[in-house]
């Protein structure tokens, strides 16, 4: 997108050597200059892989010329120190996501939807961005909770189960990638199935359900959308805190520090 920042990709273990300059306009320095930052991935992101925990042989490399990654990382863009909304889509999510949630956004606005069903296809996938893709139905909808409508948070959460199974009347099939994804044999979880039919029998089923509409199909990589336009929805229907997001004491004000700093040691 022309209108994004570079983004810088380190799938390395290990941080960078060496000190980075701060962004433009800022004179501070990154912590622990002149030191190389070692980053420890998640434990999460290792089960089941077969990849080896290296935790004790980083445990074992550190001296006076290595540390453990601890605040702002320099080959990631420096955050506002009272990030917004958009900070975040620009500066820490993945290209994917990036995308995808602002197509979906863009085509439910286009469609006429009401602002609710806008600003959840704009969030509905937001855990994905720079946290956990694992559960991102529940993770995106606890992540936003203390800043949108009761509804919109639902809607988001039960998200999660209703794009499994179709509803034809309203529009979604059960879609062709997902019998690519995890095989056309594939069967939700009891838990996913239960969710659906206590969803089905909601008064904000059909909120949560043209998420599920407004998603699937919203992954055009050459249709670019200016995340300018939903300023005014997200100021009319996302509580913006004054601090910035990680810093209002919210109880998901940590899950937004984690996105900031992701690759801190503790």
């Amino acid at each position: 997108m022309d209108d994004k920042p570079a983004r810088r990709d380190d799938s390395s273990a290990y941080a960078r050597q060496g000190d980075a300059h701060a962004p433009e306009g800022d004179s501070s320095g990154f912590p622990q200059a002149g030191r190389e930052r070692m980053i420890l991935p998640q434990p999460i992101s290792a089960l089941g892989t077969g990849a080896p925990y290296i935790e004790k042989a980083m445990l074992q490399r550190m001296s006076p010329d290595r540390v453990f990654m601890m605040g702002d990382n320099p080959a990631l863009p420096r955050m506002p120190k009272a990030p917004k909304l958009l900070d975040f889509f620009r500066l820490r999510f993945s290209e994917i996501t990036f995308r995808h949630l602002l197509q979906s956004a863009k085509t439910a606005l286009d469609a006429g939807q009401d602002e609710k069903i806008v600003i959840a296809c704009l969030l509905h996938d937001i855990s994905n961005g720079a946290l956990l893709r694992t559960e991102h139905g529940y993770w995106s909808a606890q992540l936003v909770a203390p800043y949108v409508s009761e509804e919109v948070a639902w809607a988001i959460r039960h998200h999660q189960a209703l794009r499994y199974f179709a509803d034809e009347a309203a529009g979604f099939t059960y879609p062709d990638a997902y019998n690519q994804f995890f095989g056309p044999d594939y069967t939700p979880p009891d838990y996913i199935q239960q969710a659906h039919r206590e969803a089905r029998a909601h008064r904000w089923y059909m909120t949560s359900r043209l998420i599920t509409v407004y998603d699937m199909y919203s992954f055009q990589e050459n249709w670019s959308v200016d995340p300018e336009q939903f300023t005014d929805v997200i100021g009319r229907n996302f509580k913006e805190p004054k601090e910035g997001l990680g810093f209002d004491g919210s109880p998901t004000a940590h899950m937004w520090r984690t996105m900031i700093w992701p690759n801190n040691f503790l």
